[in-house]
């Protein structure tokens, strides 16, 4: 019987990656609405790691309530740009508003990036991973890049479009999922997950 894994959001294209990444041969994955889970867990945090606990202990609540048994993987993930102060930060999916989509969030970030020379910027995620009354585990990763004025590619998600990672000269919207993986903070972050849990990936 494989062991169930539940990735703490909604967003199928998050819950892609994690499932390219972990594998399926030993291991189920599921996201909030597999599981019946629809609440609104609001992100109170001011850092990636407190908003990743809050959405892991939230999800365990749940899956306890239930008697359901999984580990919850929570990802708080978003994009840092050096002219902007560190903005959007932990407000990366919501920064032109609660229901903005992906594409109002990063044509806002660019026109407040406007005939800004400095296009630095780099992509953080940090991992909660979670069982039922156990402590949280947590797991950093980074990709460090530069914001670009026109949006490029069909992939991926978020501000993709916009971002091309160090040594590189495609958006993570323009490459496939085993190429941005190689490469992405959530990538990086979910390898040292697997490191360290001894899990076996894909």
């Amino acid at each position: 019987m494989k062991e169930l894994y539940v990735i703490a959001t909604s967003n199928p294209g998050k819950v892609k990656e994690f499932a390219n990444q972990l594998g399926s041969d030993f291991y189920e994955i599921k996201s909030l609405s597999d599981i019946g889970f629809n609440e609104k867990i609001e992100e109170t945090g001011s850092s990636f790691q407190e908003n990743a606990s809050i959405k892991a202990n939230a999800v365990c609540e749940f899956l306890e309530k239930k008697g359901i048994v999984a580990t919850v993987i929570a990802d708080d993930s978003g994009l840092e740009v050096e002219a902007l102060d560190g903005a959007p930060g932990v407000y990366s999916a919501r920064y032109a508003g609660d229901d903005a989509s992906d594409q109002e969030n990063y044509e806002l970030l660019l026109s407040r990036l406007k005939g800004n020379l400095n296009r630095n910027a780099r992509f953080v995620c940090v991992l909660c991973v979670q069982k039922v009354n156990e402590s949280p585990i947590y797991f950093e990763g980074e990709c460090k890049g530069i914001i670009i004025e026109t949006p490029r590619g069909s992939e991926g998600f978020g501000y993709d479009p916009i971002f091309i990672p160090e040594s590189n000269d495609r958006t993570f919207a323009e490459m496939t999922i085993a190429e941005k993986k190689a490469l992405s903070h959530r990538g990086h972050a979910i390898k040292k997950l697997i490191e360290a849990l001894k899990l076996s990936p894909n």
